[in-house]
């Protein structure tokens, strides 16, 4: 699995702690608000990667517990989650997907089907910076699978990128386009078994 890949599903957050400005931050209660307002979501993204090269795609988000990256051509890479596994899927390769579990990822935490930052040890900041908000979170018990920063926009709150540190230190941006919400998302995008049968033909 490429580094690319791999930076974009490593981390996890959770406490706040008090910086200048903090008062003006959107309340963690606001934030969690925002994730649950919502059980479907599509928009394009923008991924900046850790050696400053840049791919686009698509992401398609259904909650609760799937989600799907479709990087634009020439690639031919995806990653996706549906039950309870990310694969990572090489379009330069011919093998089968990589796997590991959601919940090892910081994709979990904001596809659970009740988001709720408030009573979670998982945000270790929490601030604000211009015109943004900052959550930073990690997982408490697994701090070694990396942290990721969430960015809002506020008036109405909205996500609008994330930066994931991996374990081995570096960093991938994420930059969302504007989202569609509410309209209905086939399963068939977040079947791992299905998607990995289509690429094997």
């Amino acid at each position: 699995m490429s580094m690319t890949r791999r930076s974009l599903l490593l981390s996890l957050p959770a406490v706040a702690l008090a910086r200048p400005g903090f008062a003006q931050a959107i309340p963690l209660t606001e934030i969690s608000r925002y994730f649950n307002s919502f059980s479907t979501a599509q928009g394009t993204f923008t991924q900046i990667n850790p050696d400053d090269s840049i791919s686009t795609g698509r992401i398609y988000i259904r909650r609760p517990g799937r989600v799907r990256f479709e990087y634009d051509p020439p690639e031919r890479s995806l990653v996706m989650a549906g039950g309870g596994q990310v694969a990572v899927f090489d379009g330069r390769s011919n093998q089968g997907p990589n796997q590991y579990p959601l919940r090892r990822t910081p994709l979990n935490l904001i596809l659970e089907s009740n988001v709720d930052f408030s009573n979670r040890n998982m945000v270790v900041d929490h601030f604000h910076d211009d015109n943004t908000t900052s959550v930073v979170a990690q997982d408490p018990e697994n701090p070694q699978y990396g942290s990721i920063r969430l960015i809002f926009s506020a008036n109405p709150t909205e996500l609008r990128q994330w930066v994931i540190r991996d374990d081995l230190g570096d960093e991938t941006t994420v930059i969302l386009g504007d989202l569609t919400f509410g309209e209905d998302l086939s399963a068939r995008l977040f079947n791992i078994t299905a998607e990995a049968s289509s690429r094997s033909r």
